[in-house]
């Protein structure tokens, strides 16, 4: 892909972290200017969760520091923005903040899909041609568990889905019961790691028999529920032993069904994507039973800071669907990436 130099400015406020990156593409290579995140995590941490319209507050008060921080007074040729999927009530300070942007610098302005762009942040510590396709891919975060099919860039199929929560809502929802606080991935698989096998604890692998490619984790924590219920002695091993055993249903799951779905569609990749994609057994797991069942598949994980939300990643999308006209921009507006 050989193009001359741009920089395209990527805006994300799809949830609780207030993102601007700025990046310099071109010749097939990608220099990060900037990559700034704002995170509202200890904000909302006391509430067990996030609250949009103080999601929203924060966004309205942290983009323009944010964008002044990013840009340090580089001129830019492209403004990136997260349109859906994501909380309407944040995307839409984010839509609003570029829209005026683009009309004020004269500048083109492409809506991007949240989901699409944790697909192509595996390409930010890469080569721009990175992928083998066709490519597998899963996206798992607190609020997507999804499996694509990618025949290129800007091609998806969905291939599968969750049924109910997402796999990271499925661990926060665990943290809450365990009272470990939020958000749920992060001290999970800390006390995870701290977990020595002396207790022994089984818990449900839900849908992984099934020969369809869609997930299902409202049940696991259901029966995290019913265990701590029964449960007389809850102390730190105990916790820390239903830590690991949680931790690994999720992995052993996600797993099972992105490596049988490679199979079935001949893949010549795959690729993680998603904030959950940060976590060390997941990451470590992938690579080792990939390695078993699948030597000839390329594996693709971005690096732990671009799969939380950020703007490199919507930077490099919208660089991606540069030339396309958008004339109305709206939240939510680009619900699915999925084309037969």
């Amino acid at each position: 892909m050989a193009t001359k130099n741009i920089k395209v400015l990527g805006i994300d406020t799809s949830c609780d972290d207030t993102c601007v990156a700025l990046l310099r593409i071109g010749d097939g290579k990608l220099e990060i200017l900037s990559n700034i995140v704002s995170s509202q995590v200890k904000l909302h941490a006391r509430y067990g969760g996030v609250y949009p319209l103080l999601a929203k507050r924060e966004h309205q008060s942290n983009l323009p520091l944010v964008f002044k921080k990013a840009v340090k007074g580089e001129c830019f040729d492209l403004i990136g923005v997260t349109a859906g999927p994501g909380l309407e009530p944040c995307l839409w300070q984010g839509i609003n903040f570029a829209q005026e942007l683009a009309v004020k610098l004269k500048k083109p302005l492409i809506p991007v899909n949240h989901i699409e762009a944790h697909i192509v942040a595996n390409l930010i510590n890469n080569k721009l041609t990175a992928i083998r396709f066709p490519a597998v891919c899963l996206v798992v975060s607190g609020g997507h568990t999804q499996l694509f099919l990618m025949r290129k860039i800007g091609k998806y199929k969905l291939i599968g889905e969750t049924r109910d929560d997402a796999a990271g809502e499925c661990l926060d929802k665990v943290a809450r019961i365990l009272g470990l606080g939020y958000p749920g991935g992060p001290v999970i698989a800390e006390y995870a790691a701290k977990d020595k096998g002396s207790i022994c604890l089984k818990l449900p692998r839900p849908m992984i028999g099934q020969k369809n490619y869609d997930f299902s984790f409202s049940g696991l924590k259901t029966a995290v529920l019913y265990k701590v219920r029964k449960e007389k002695t809850k102390n730190k091993k105990y916790i820390q032993a239903m830590c690991a055993e949680v931790q690994q249903a999720v992995v052993d799951v996600l797993i099972h069904k992105t490596i049988r779905a490679a199979k079935a569609f001949g893949a010549r990749s795959i690729i993680l994507g998603g904030g959950v994609a940060a976590n060390n057994e997941l990451r470590r797991q992938f690579t080792s039973n990939i390695k078993r069942s699948v030597p000839a598949v390329k594996f693709l994980v971005p690096a732990k800071i671009f799969c939380t939300d950020n703007g490199s990643m919507i930077a490099l999308t919208a660089f991606y669907h540069r030339g396309k006209i958008f004339k109305k921009i709206k939240a939510n507006g680009l619900l699915s990436i999925s084309k037969n």
